[in-house]
């Protein structure tokens, strides 16, 4: 028996006997990017002032002195190669550039005295930067 890796979530695929010529297709957009209660709100509340956008667009850039940085944006609509996430009624969009680089990645909405921004928590990473702002896989 194959069994897909339960950090697919509900869409574990398994199939007994010979795997020739067969393919498994299984989903993994719910565990692409998993968003925090603070980061859903945060998000709602944004977009309450720009009803012309329909949700943010998570991607990674080349940048920074350790290779990839997260890129964050307003979108109006969902782009050909994006992969959706819906949570609690709000809508990420990942890059198709992103997308393996965020799985199992949570986002987070941090505030503290000196500032506030959202975080991701992506367990892919295998260094920082010194200052936080890149990373590399």
């Amino acid at each position: 028996m194959v069994i897909a890796s339960n950090f697919l979530g509900p869409e574990i695929a398994a199939y007994n006997g010979s795997l020739l010529g067969k393919k498994i297709l299984f989903s993994y957009t719910d565990k692409v990017i998993n968003k925090t209660p603070s980061a859903v709100q945060k998000i709602k509340q944004l977009l309450k002032d720009k009803p012309e956008h329909v949700g943010v667009k998570v991607g990674v850039r080349t940048r920074g002195c350790n290779g990839l940085s997260y890129t964050l944006e307003y979108t109006k609509s969902k782009g050909d190669s994006d992969e959706e996430v819906v949570q609690d009624g709000v809508r990420v969009f990942i890059e198709k550039k992103a997308q393996l680089t965020l799985l199992g990645t949570e986002m987070d909405y941090v505030e503290d005295k000196l500032s506030s921004e959202f975080v991701f928590n992506n367990p892919n990473i295998k260094g920082t930067c010194g200052c936080g702002e890149s990373f590399n896989i």
